[in-house]
């Protein structure tokens, strides 16, 4: 016969068991250390699992694009990592894991090098514009070319490509960087609407992370902010990471996700609001 202690104890490694992560995939903004140059900036990604019930592994890479997180194979190893019936999607009532819900879900969220680049190619532009088959041929550096896609054709087929292994994409759109436009943060990039899309078209969660961060950010102040940016105005401090993390989590709560049942008391209390 079962205690109350044996009990818990059996629920408490349940989510060990059944491998339950949270991947993480962007750049600079997410990743360990931020701009990776010892300035005392850090990615809001180092700082999401405090409020979470499930571990989280963050993938981010600094100065990488849609683009480049591809070329460079980091969507491909991110996929194999994911391993195979990591998640089981909906359950029956009768399977003991369903009150657990998802096992692994992958958060995408790029944009802030993302831009064109000029005359040569950086590596990290995509195609303007946001239609899936749209390309553009570009100029390296030893005067080669290059055939570039779009955006919305980069974090597309790394999301299905997710989805068929048994993860859940979560696109998030990039974050605000530190630059006003009076009380009020300076409107967005085209990559924001574009992460929007790529959900819209796929039928996968959106996170707005650039509203939920201009949301906490006007509430703190334009003075307050500037704190939160040592070197620049994209990489934020350790405290100013935290602040977009929960940023972060305010969206996840107010989405459809099934990630945020497993969102902890810290989590629940984030400041700001859902949108309308």
């Amino acid at each position: 016969m079962f205690t109350l202690t044996a009990v818990i104890t059996v629920l408490s490694v349940i989510p060990s068991i059944f491998a339950q992560t949270v991947w993480l995939a962007g750049d600079s903004t997410m990743a360990e250390g931020g701009d990776g140059a010892g300035t005392n900036t850090d990615g809001w990604g180092q700082y999401l699992s405090q409020y979470l019930n499930l571990p989280v592994t963050n993938k981010a890479v600094a100065g990488t694009s849609a683009r480049s997180f591809t070329s460079l194979g980091l969507f491909a190893s991110l996929i194999d990592d994911v391993e195979s019936g990591d998640y089981v999607g909906e359950r029956k009532s009768c399977d003991p894991r369903t009150p657990f819900g998802i096992i692994s879900a992958t958060v995408i969220e790029f944009g802030h090098n993302d831009g064109s680049a000029g005359a040569i190619d950086n590596g990290d532009e995509d195609a303007v514009g946001d239609a899936y088959n749209l390309t553009a041929t570009v100029t390296e550096a030893d005067g080669s070319t290059e055939v570039i896609h779009t955006f919305n054709f980069y974090i597309t087929n790394a999301a299905l490509s997710l989805t068929a292994k048994g993860a859940i994409p979560i696109i998030s759109s990039q974050t605000p960087d530190n630059i006003w436009d009076g009380n009020v943060l300076a409107a967005p990039s085209r990559f924001v609407p574009y992460a929007q899309e790529v959900a819209g078209n796929n039928s996968l969660v959106y996170i707005d992370h650039y509203d939920y961060v201009a949301q906490a950010y006007e509430a703190l102040g334009e003075t307050t902010v500037d704190t939160f940016y040592p070197v620049d105005h994209l990489h934020t401090s350790p405290t100013g990471a935290n602040v977009v993390a929960e940023a972060f989590v305010r969206g996840l709560l107010c989405s459809e996700s099934p990630l945020k049942n497993f969102v902890n008391s810290a989590g629940e209390a984030v400041p700001s609001e859902c949108f309308e």
